[in-house]
């Protein structure tokens, strides 16, 4: 099994690493910023299991998953309690609570075993499995309510508008925006990481930080540089919409579901 420890209080981490050890997990590595994390799992092989701290040293340690698909599953390990159903909607085995109980964390790491162990040894070594596939496995399937409608506050007025009139949403100077056919563009409340977890996946898709875009609006997509895509919306100027580079994979996977 292939660990890593992503925790920004080196005492937290060290004793971390020593009550997995006395479980027989040796993590590879120990990180403690949001871009070192961004920066290894960018160039290296994923893990099976990320024990992940929430608060680091720059940023909440979901941003990682803004630059980084990360299929590995994950052990939360924190002191904050209103992150847990942020957490759930990522590949999370468990959310621990520091200080970490060593009952508990064995607990959570039995979990993961049983959970994986079977897949594992019927896949190439290494392989690791989502949170979808393991509800599929317990026979759990998930079902999920997607979003179909957002307001939107014109001077006085509110105005109502239907999630498959949305060409895309982006951000723009610390404003979220969606952006209808007829070229018009309107602010919103909520954020874009929210936005994601709220659209349905089949039809939008997170291009990059900036832009989630509706795959009935794309007009047109252009090979651009450093292996990326340019995606052409009509009536959209405010921005170039560029599949950033770790999620072109991931992009041309959407495309053809």
């Amino acid at each position: 099994m292939k660990a890593i420890i992503i925790e920004d209080e080196k005492p937290s981490a060290r004793r971390l690493k020593r009550l997995l050890e006395e479980l027989s997990i040796q993590p590879q590595v120990m990180l403690h910023s949001v871009n070192e994390s961004v920066d290894y799992l960018l160039n290296n092989p994923a893990p099976d299991l990320i024990f992940l701290d929430i608060q680091l040293s720059d940023g909440l340690s979901f941003e990682i998953f803004d630059q980084v698909e990360v299929s590995s599953a994950i052990i939360f390990t924190t002191a904050y309690d209103e992150y847990a159903l942020q957490a759930f909607k990522l590949n999370s085995i468990d959310y621990l609570l520091k200080p970490i109980d060593e009952d508990e964390l064995k607990v959570a790491v039995d979990q993961f075993k049983v959970r994986f162990r079977e897949s594992e040894n019927n896949t190439n070594k290494g392989a690791t499995i989502n949170f979808h596939d393991i509800a599929k496995l317990l026979g759990n399937p998930i079902e999920q309510n997607y979003k179909k409608r957002y307001t939107a506050k014109v001077g006085e007025h509110l105005k109502l508008f239907n999630t498959d009139d949305v060409q895309l949403f982006y951000s723009e100077n610390k404003g979220t925006y969606l952006n209808l056919e007829n070229g018009r563009n309107y602010l919103i409340d909520t954020k874009l990481e929210s936005l994601k977890e709220e659209l349905d996946p089949e039809q939008f898709f997170r291009i990059s930080r900036q832009a989630i875009i509706n795959i009935n609006a794309i007009h047109d997509m252009i090979s651009y540089t450093n292996s990326r895509i340019q995606i052409k919306i009509n009536s959209f100027k405010e921005m170039d919409l560029i599949v950033s580079r770790e999620r072109v994979k991931e992009f041309k996977l959407w495309l053809e579901k």
